[in-house]
């Protein structure tokens, strides 16, 4: 069998630990070989591919970012996407395809593959938004860097006794807020699960202050809202898969709390320093069982599925459930993150 590996989507770090166990255990254990496709799906609609072996993987498993490259070219937004996929598959002799991607990667995914496209998808995306798993490959990682920088701030908070904001990723979930938030001790967090009312907030900051401690930490998901009505916060742009583009909304809501409480208030928007840098372990691991399990199930005919954990199982669901429905934070989890707020 002849398949072909493509990372799509937005990078994160675990994914060249994925590609690395995909091709040995597809090599060794089914005597598979591989094609690696460039760019996601852009490769197969521009026929770029490039050879994929056990010596082409062989010392990736520490390196952030993708030896495949990424795109978050979508086939279904290009004239005849479809079929120029389904003709570079054949030009190539490929058999299937494992898509390794977040929501819009694996969307495309759930689609071709009801169009009898040959393809099992394994989830990552540092959002951790992907219906089906528990967990995504490259989450923790990021959760590591935005604790990492939690625990750098406060320091120069507490020395200048201001209020600082931590703009996190996560578009509409709310997971690398509040796990990086409780994990760096942040006294408030702000989720896309939760709108905020800035008064309250206010309130809270200047009961902290007055009683307890001259600065705060305050983390703010990228998606985060205020409740309706409170505040007016422009439109963000779309991308070129209609997704809004989020980021920047701690702008917006600093000067807002320095003319409201008086307090010197920053900002510091982590972007894609979430998304580089070396993976940690817990995300090598996560990748490795993925890449394992995926090419496993490739020699099982399972297509139009995509590996999964669960508890601390390795498991399977079909696209598209995967991509039906975001993973978005639990109430109670944003509960338990709340007894430290102040």
């Amino acid at each position: 069998m002849r398949l072909g590996v493509l990372t799509g989507g937005g990078d994160c770090p675990g994914l060249n630990a994925v590609i690395r166990a995909v091709v040995r255990r597809g090599v060794r254990a089914h005597g598979m070989d591989f094609v690696g496709i460039q760019d996601g799906w852009r490769g197969l609609l521009d026929d770029a591919t490039q050879p994929l072996g056990i010596a082409e993987t062989t010392g990736i498993l520490p390196r952030g970012g993708t030896i495949l490259g990424s795109s978050g070219a979508n086939p279904y937004r290009f004239e005849d996407g479809p079929a120029k996929v389904a003709a570079t598959l054949e030009r190539h002799g490929l058999d299937g395809v494992v898509a390794i991607g977040g929501e819009g990667t694996l969307g495309a995914a759930a689609r071709l593959a009801e169009e009898g496209l040959k393809v099992v998808g394994v989830p990552k995306t540092i959002d951790n938004d992907l219906g089906g798993t528990d967990v995504t490959v490259g989450f923790h990682t990021a959760v590591q860097v935005a604790t990492d920088a939690i625990d750098r701030l406060h320091s120069t908070a507490e020395s200048h006794d201001r209020v600082m904001l931590v703009e996190v990723m996560g578009r509409n979930a709310g997971w690398i807020a509040v796990y990086a938030g409780m994990a760096g001790g942040a006294d408030a967090i702000l989720i896309p699960e939760q709108p905020f009312d800035l008064d309250d907030g206010c309130d809270h900051l200047r009961r902290r202050h007055a009683s307890r401690s001259s600065f705060s930490i305050v983390v703010v998901a990228e998606g985060a809202v205020p409740k309706e009505g409170t505040l007016e916060l422009p439109e963000p742009p779309v991308d070129e898969n209609g997704f809004p583009r989020l980021g920047g909304v701690a702008y917006h809501l600093a000067p807002e709390i320095e003319k409201r409480t008086g307090f010197q208030t920053r900002v510091t928007i982590l972007g894609h320093l979430q998304r580089g840098g070396s993976p940690v372990a817990f995300d090598r691991v996560l990748g490795t069982r993925f890449g394992i399990a995926a090419a496993d199930l490739v020699a099982a005919g399972g297509w139009g599925r995509m590996v999964a954990r669960k508890a601390q199982d390795i498991g399977d669901v079909t696209l598209a459930e995967a991509v039906a429905q975001r993973n978005l934070l639990p109430p109670e989890l944003y509960r338990e993150a709340e007894v430290f707020f102040g």
